[in-house]
């Protein structure tokens, strides 16, 4: 198995101070893609994992958000610092995850990333091996 690709999560820096008063911030939080699965973690907020063959698509999105933090419901979840360079990863099954310590389960998940198009071909990439 290759070694894996570390991808940072985007923060402004407002939100790095902030998020890192709460164990969040980006010194404890990033995307790990290998040859088997993809890992990502913000902090003590967020900590998921998934097999890469479970990610039905991954795509960079020109959107733009004003909320921070990790929030979401049904499915649909939203883990960022910053409001933009936001990735959209889908998955079936859905992602097994804990939002500080509640187990839940992604289908939709869009997450701010220094380098999207990076991680978009990283996980195509992944998942074509």
């Amino acid at each position: 198995m290759g070694a894996p690709q570390w991808f940072t999560l985007r923060y402004g820096a407002f939100w790095a101070f902030a998020l890192k008063l709460i164990g969040s911030g980006p010194e404890h939080s990033g995307i790990a893609v290998n040859d088997a699965d993809l890992a990502i973690k913000m902090g003590r907020s967020f900590d998921g994992r998934a097999p890469r063959t479970s990610v039905t698509s991954a795509r960079a999105l020109t959107d733009t958000v004003v909320s921070r933090g990790v929030h979401g419901w049904r499915g649909d979840w939203l883990v960022n610092g910053a409001g933009d360079r936001i990735v959209e990863l889908r998955f079936e099954p859905p992602m097994q995850s804990h939002v500080l310590l509640f187990p839940i389960r992604v289908r939709r998940l869009r997450i701010s990333v220094d380098d999207p198009d990076g991680l978009v071909a990283a996980v195509g990439a992944a998942r074509h091996v």
